[in-house]
């Protein structure tokens, strides 16, 4: 493992280092958590003043089962929407939509919800905790606006249901002790067994299944860059850990291969 503390002047040497893997590499893939969206205003669920520092997260079955569990989903729910909408994309999402552009990184598999890959120009997301840009009806699949389902949450609407059918009403994001959809987890598994590079930008890895996939890319013979604040439980086997800012960091790798940031 290669590792330098922030700010280092060694930091430059290390994101050249990581431009020549990718350059190096036929099938890399980043995978993102919440680290990559704090830059853009939006504050890691688990940190200090985090969402889940105010409420207890509500299990999926406690949803379907209880009224008084849905009534503090939606309050969870009215809180954190608050704090994504207006969010933008900041240079690290930028980042990897330019090395994705120029054909250096065929995916992002990203435990984040908040949609800011895309808007950045990613076009190959794989969102394994669902999404907060739709609300959706448990009954009859009926799609909904957040913006709408917001509206309502603001005017007094502790439990919004739908229109068509008024089944229950949930966000498209995965909760605690619900299924990750197959579709999405079976491909982002088959990414990390035939990639050669796995880029882990932002996360913790300790929330399961998702954080097994870097460690699933390494034991097939990938290397394993990690860009991340604070330690992770697969420091040890990475080829390199960067503890740098990621925008920064993301930035400069993309300099390093004579890239562009996408306009912001």
């Amino acid at each position: 493992m290669l590792e330098k503390p922030a700010g280092s002047a060694a930091a430059n040497s290390l994101t050249h280092r990581i431009a020549r893997y990718l350059s190096e590499s036929l099938r890399a893939v980043a995978f993102t958590g919440a680290g990559i969206s704090t830059e853009s205003g939006i504050p890691d669920f688990r940190s200090p003043g985090g969402i889940w520092s105010r409420y207890q997260p509500v299990l999926f079955q406690d949803f379907l089962a209880s009224e008084k569990a849905r009534r503090e989903y939606w309050l969870m729910k009215k809180e954190g929407y608050r704090e994504l909408r207006g969010a933008k994309p900041n240079a690290g999402h930028r980042a990897l939509a330019s090395l994705e552009a120029a054909g250096k990184l065929r995916a992002i598999i990203t435990q984040n919800i908040d949609g800011l890959h895309q808007d950045a120009g990613s076009r190959r997301v794989l969102e394994l905790h669902g999404t907060s840009r739709h609300c959706i009806c448990l009954e009859c699949s009926a799609r909904y606006e957040p913006e709408l389902i917001q509206d309502r949450l603001e005017a007094g609407v502790e439990v919004p249901r739908c229109d068509s059918c008024g089944g229950l009403l949930k966000s498209a994001t995965i909760s605690f002790g619900q299924a990750l959809p197959v579709d999405v987890l079976s491909e982002a598994i088959d990414l990390c067994i035939k990639t050669d590079l796995i880029l882990a930008i932002g996360s913790s890895l300790v929330v399961e299944p998702a954080a097994s996939l870097p460690l699933q890319a390494k034991q097939n013979g990938a290397r394993l860059v990690i860009i991340n604040k604070t330690e992770t439980p697969l420091d040890d086997l990475a080829d390199l850990v960067l503890r740098d800012p990621i925008g920064a960091s993301l930035t400069q790798v993309v300099q390093h291969l004579g890239l562009g940031l996408p306009d912001s």
